[in-house]
């Protein structure tokens, strides 16, 4: 008799790509998992995984099978989130977010989420935008949430909020100089996002359409060290308005009035399309309510020197 447990074997290994991601998604060992898929190949009397290659994939016949069985998963997982309780129900949850999430509103997100669902285990992976959309797309995650720019009609996507961004500075580099324009802006040293960054590539395609080049440009795809080279002096950045509220207040950054404004950047949480999986609609609801940019959870303190 064919059981759930081999084809959910079949099915993981499949979609993660080895006996080892697919064993530990599922709570158990690599040999657990090789038992299942050779009692199913033995009913089969055939092979469902090609072992001559470095990765495990599929033979045909393991590809009809997978085909035949996602559907069957998808509704066995929906019966049991409609049986079961939320506070009871166990899964996982592999969640890629960016650094600004992570810095700012995720702990609120998590909070909410483990007071409505206690036994879901999270996941996190923090990650360049770039990265978290190649991991959904390789089915190693499950949700990632990441700006508005990467169009991909493989997954569903939500809307959740925006940031505001604005050019700021060490007053120790700009001094009494009055800079109101992109172009006196760009004789400056800027610190910018690269091309491994979603908010980078967003404001580099802006700034090309406004035939901006930048002369001086450092390039620095980490917020915290980002923010760190701006207050050393050493450039001018676009960083998020609101989570450096401190460092404008005390005066260790200055924002400028350049005109034009950034554009916001708009964040969407992206996931594998799957009617079926009420957690994840439920988690959708969960993100958007709790998405706030301007509700930080940890900020940037001043740095006070004190002769001694």
């Amino acid at each position: 008799m064919i059981t759930l447990k081999q084809i959910e074997a079949l099915y993981w290994v499949a979609r993660l790509g080895s006996f080892e991601a697919a064993a530990d998604y599922l709570n158990t060992t690599q040999s657990a998992i090789s038992k299942r898929i050779q009692d199913l190949e033995a009913r089969y009397g055939q092979a469902l995984l090609d072992r001559t290659r470095r990765s495990s994939q599929l033979t045909p016949l393991g590809e009809e099978v997978v085909e035949l069985t996602t559907k069957l998963l998808g509704q066995r997982d929906a019966i049991v989130q409609q049986l079961e309780r939320p506070d009871t129900l166990k899964r996982k949850l592999r969640l890629g977010v960016t650094e600004l999430t992570a810095l700012t509103w995720l702990p609120i997100m998590v909070s909410a989420l483990r007071e409505r669902y206690p036994q879901v285990e999270i996941i996190p992976e923090v990650d360049l935008s770039p990265n978290l959309l190649e991991r959904l797309s390789s089915n190693t995650i499950d949700l990632i949430i990441i700006p508005d720019i990467f169009p991909d009609n493989r997954f569903e996507s939500e809307l959740l909020s925006d940031v505001e961004n604005a050019w700021m500075g060490s007053p120790t580099l700009i001094g009494d100089k009055q800079i109101q324009s992109l172009e006196e802006l760009a004789d400056l040293p800027l610190i910018v996002q690269g091309t491994t960054s979603g908010m980078g590539v967003a404001y580099g395609q802006w700034l090309k359409q406004l035939g901006l080049h930048i002369n001086k440009p450092i390039i620095c795809s980490n917020l915290l060290a980002q923010i760190g080279l701006a207050v050393s002096g050493l450039g001018i950045s676009y960083l998020p308005l609101h989570y450096l509220g401190a460092l404008l207040d005390s005066g260790t950054l200055v924002r400028l009035d350049v005109q034009p404004l950034l554009p916001r950047i708009k964040y969407r949480a992206l996931h594998r399309n799957d009617a079926n999986d009420l957690f994840m609609q439920d988690l959708l609801a969960i993100a958007k309510k709790t998405c706030d940019f301007g509700s930080y959870v940890t900020q940037p303190q001043p740095v006070i020197m004190t002769r001694s």
